[in-house]
């Protein structure tokens, strides 16, 4: 077994912290893991009650930066989730993107739900940058395309060609924007580095694995000083990104799956735009469809009492919608300014999903999303941040 993970620096730069965590593990490239982070007067994270696991609290302050590790190692966390001597088979793309702007260098493949809102998210990162990828989409059902991952949860994104067992495996739709964010400032840094610096921290909840990355929000400078934004504004940004994970996207649900057929229309959509009937025999995208309609209605009346949301769930979407209108504000045209930020791409890639669904044209029609999600629409699908791709190093 790994020794434990100890501190061995601890300084603070300009902005936030730097902190170098050493381990006397087997696998060279945890051997010593610099990670980076900004955040300005309050707590960075704090993560306790995680059983037999890890203990792991940290706080942040203008002053300095205390770190407490205890437990076991970090590296069973890390190979738990991230491909270890793992396999990946050999998976006929459901579809290609090719961007004639991609300059990146990066060969990778996106394992998703076609109107999964977290594989949105991502998507919408992808094709805004005019970055080339692979889709494979996944059976909802079965998950048969992503047996060969110990993580289970769609999106995955893979880039062949890195890492000891070929391929380097990036989970969880926040941290895939965040790394690809971080290495697309600095090209210079591997993604295998950036990856190092979200640590993945793994518990159980009524006999459920739980994966959480404490730092899922932040993006890596690593010594760069010429940022180009200011602290306020990567405030902001990491803000709303939370607000996305945290409170829209549980609006969804309630909303699409509404009444038996609202919830039905919406599965439709989704074998519609998901191409199903090429991916999935008839047997199987029957079986989702109408399965998955049933469940759904069911489950969303379910998730309206758990999130609190009002006995006339469109009234909470339109809340929702209209609390981002207003962050926006009339003087920017997005969140970033004259360009998508990550926040802008998150609440898009979210509402996104539901775009071909009663409870979105709703929403259209009775707030003021609709100006600011046609920028976002046009800025997507003309892949405006890839002009050119990766030059704001």
């Amino acid at each position: 077994m790994a020794a434990p993970i100890r501190l061995v620096a601890a300084v603070r730069p300009f902005e936030g912290f730097l902190v170098a965590l050493r381990a006397q593990s087997q696998r060279p490239s945890l051997a010593t893991q610099t990670a980076r982070s900004f955040s300005q007067g309050k707590p960075f994270w704090k993560v306790s009650n995680l059983g037999k696991k890890l203990l792991l609290a940290s706080s942040v302050t203008l002053t300095g930066v205390t770190l407490a590790t205890v437990g076991q190692s970090l590296w069973p966390l890390w190979q738990s989730v991230y491909a270890g001597s793992v396999v990946k088979p050999e998976i006929t793309p459901s579809r290609r993107v090719r961007m004639d702007t991609d300059n990146s260098g990066l060969k990778l493949t996106l394992f998703q739900f076609q109107t999964c809102p977290f594989c949105c998210k991502v998507r919408a990162l992808l094709d805004y940058y005019g970055f080339s990828y692979d889709i494979v989409e996944v059976n909802s059902v079965t998950k048969k395309q992503i047996n060969w991952s110990k993580y289970k949860k769609v999106p995955i994104l893979t880039a062949d060609g890195i890492g000891e067992d070929g391929f380097l495996q990036l989970n969880d739709s926040s941290v895939i924007m965040s790394i690809l964010e971080s290495w697309r400032h600095n090209p210079q840094q591997s993604l295998e580095k950036y990856l190092e610096c979200y640590v993945c921290i793994e518990s159980e909840e009524k006999g459920k694995k739980v994966y959480d990355f404490p730092n899922r929000y932040f993006i890596m400078f690593f010594d760069r000083t010429n940022l180009p934004t200011t602290v306020e504004q990567r405030q902001e940004e990491r803000k709303w990104r939370k607000w996305t994970d945290d409170h829209l996207v549980h609006m969804l649900s309630p909303n699409v799956y509404r009444t038996p057929s609202e919830a039905l229309q919406a599965f439709n959509y989704f074998s519609k735009v998901g191409e199903w009937e090429q991916n999935f025999s008839t047997v199987e995208r029957l079986v989702v469809i109408y399965t998955g309609a049933a469940v759904m209605y069911v489950l969303g009346k379910l998730l309206r009492k758990k999130y609190n949301l009002k006995d006339d769930v469109r009234e909470s979407l339109y809340e929702a919608c209209s609390d981002w209108v207003k962050a926006v504000g009339k003087k920017r045209m997005f969140m970033g300014g004259d360009q998508p930020n990550l926040a802008d791409l998150s609440v898009y890639g979210v509402l996104n999903s539901i775009e071909g669904c009663q409870a979105f044209q709703d929403a259209r029609n009775n707030t003021n999303i609709d100006v600011w999600y046609k920028r976002m629409q046009t800025a997507v699908k003309s892949h405006a941040g890839a002009h050119p791709l990766q030059k704001t190093a």
